[in-house]
């Protein structure tokens, strides 16, 4: 599974820059990869490790904002189109067994 997280938060003054800053460096050091601004994604084995996940984000939001989760199973994923652009090296397939020997 793989939660794809999209958020949309203020950075009008400095402590909402502040906040941006810390949310978008906690998701990159639990594991989250950029797919394109503001849009990020992580890899889970299975729905009970995607729970915990969550729970985990649940505990880093900022104050404001908007943030929305989406878990989809790897089949959902692979479907995924790409309209325009290149992929990046973080859109490689990665399966859950190579996930288990992390």
């Amino acid at each position: 599974m793989r939660i794809v997280l999209f958020f949309d938060l203020p950075v009008k003054t400095k402590k909402q820059r502040r906040d941006y800053t810390r949310f978008r460096n906690y998701l990159l050091n639990d594991g989250f990869d950029m797919m394109q601004f503001s849009v990020y994604c992580r890899l889970c084995n299975g729905h009970e490790s995607m729970e915990r996940q969550l729970e985990n984000v649940k505990r880093n939001l900022p104050p404001k904002g908007s943030i929305r989760a989406l878990p989809v199973t790897e089949k959902q994923y692979e479907r995924m189109r790409l309209l325009l652009g290149d992929k990046t090296i973080n859109e490689e397939k990665v399966t859950i067994n190579q996930l288990t020997l992390f």
